[in-house]
Parts: C-alpha cells; structure tokens; sequence
C-alpha cells in the first residue's frame, strides 16, 4: 500500500501529505512508533499539512520538530494546516526575539 502522508519528527503536531487527499479519507500514520488513525476534515493538497492533533489558538505548529507557527484559530485532528489558520514565525523581522 502506497504511503499518503509522512511525519517528519516524533514531536510533530502536524504530517505532510504525499498525494491529494480528499475529505473524508482515514489515514493509518506511525507517529513517535505509535499507530494513530486520523480522518481528513477537508481535501488536502499534495504537500500541505494536516493537523495530528488538537490545536489551540496561539499554540505551536510543529513539523520536522520544530515550531513553523502560531495556530490562530483551534485547529482539530485532520483540518487542513495553511495560512488560514497558521502564522509562521520563521525569517519575521517583527518578532524580537522570536517565539517563546
């Protein structure tokens, strides 16, 4: 069976989908060598991100284990993760001292 989705770090809130997915489809993803089923809230585009857990607002967005944002909005287990609901926080000049 051909993988759809890859977690890149055990501390990852969020995977990378490897193909478009569509809403509905339940994914089987090994997250930290623990099996996790996560069913898509939405279509995901190939190469987007899809949230692995609950998210709060203001709360870090975690791929390859490190912070890439700031939810903005809660963010469920299978919503697409983009910049309708992420702030990034890398290369932002208006951030001292950066996220914290």
């Amino acid at each position: 069976m051909k993988q759809k989705a890859v977690v890149l770090n055990f501390r990852d809130n969020v995977a990378t989908s490897l193909a478009n997915l569509k809403v509905g489809d339940t994914l089987e993803l090994e997250v930290g060598g623990e099996p996790r089923t996560i069913k898509l809230t939405t279509d995901i585009p190939f190469g987007h991100k899809f949230s692995l857990s609950r998210i709060e607002p203001n709360s870090p967005v975690i791929k390859y284990g490190e912070v890439i944002g700031i939810a903005t909005a809660i963010i469920k287990p299978g919503d697409y993760v983009h910049i309708h609901n992420v702030v990034s926080t890398r290369g932002r000049g208006d951030l001292s001292g950066g996220v914290k």
